[in-house]
């Protein structure tokens, strides 16, 4: 069964700033190992690093975000590398939604394809939505990717999704190994036919490849 994503709703943290490349969103140093696991412990660590050595704190260590589901960033968001850690260490997280105002490319194309939307806003709008996580991190903000709108405390403004992005995500096409897994039989038919292929399961061995 696929998963569809149409709507994602939380507590937000506003991270401000633009050009935020991915060697700051996840530092170099912490890529050596060969699965993402532990990844959200790092996330923004230089960041949070300076925040503190200057007695204040960054905006993923102030009080009542550890739970918040929705980031809101500026312009170019993820640029840079196109290490997919970074999307990964922000999901990994409990960041379910990204709301910018742009996205570097690839860095968005990662993301989708782990089921985490990065979808944009004008400068303007940014703004309102920052302010209104600041002011109060208890505030539930509501990402409506199907209806293409962003609600807070009463403020509501538009977003936008390329429409092969929003009709994956709501649809559940975005999981392409859900996708594959659903329709398993016919996989093993089609493998059965390709000479070299080894069944998902091999007789008498009780080993399962699926």
């Amino acid at each position: 069964m696929t998963s569809k994503i149409d709507r994602v709703a939380g507590r937000a943290i506003a991270l401000p700033g633009d050009d935020i490349d991915t060697d700051r969103i996840i530092p170099a140093r912490f890529l050596r190992a060969i699965a993402f696991d532990g990844l959200e412990a790092h996330v923004f660590a230089d960041d949070r690093a300076e925040a503190a050595a200057k007695g204040g704190r960054h905006p993923l260590d102030e009080p009542g975000t550890r739970d918040a589901r929705v980031l809101l960033v500026g312009a170019n968001f993820g640029c840079g590398s196109s290490r997919e850690h970074a999307p990964q260490a922000i999901y990994r997280r409990g960041i379910r939604a990204i709301v910018g105002q742009s996205f570097a490319e690839i860095f968005f194309g990662n993301a989708l394809l782990m089921g985490l939307p990065c979808v944009t806003a004008s400068a303007a709008d940014m703004g309102r939505l920052m302010d209104i996580a600041r002011r109060d991190p208890e505030t539930e903000f509501v990402v409506d990717i199907g209806a293409g709108r962003v609600t807070a405390a009463g403020v509501e403004v538009p977003i936008a999704l390329p429409a092969a992005a929003r009709d994956a995500l709501v649809s559940g096409a975005w999981d392409t190994t859900a996708a594959l897994l659903a329709n398993y039989e016919e996989v093993e038919r089609v493998a059965a036919k390709v000479e070299g292929v080894v069944p998902r399961s091999v007789e008498n061995s009780g080993t399962s490849l699926r």
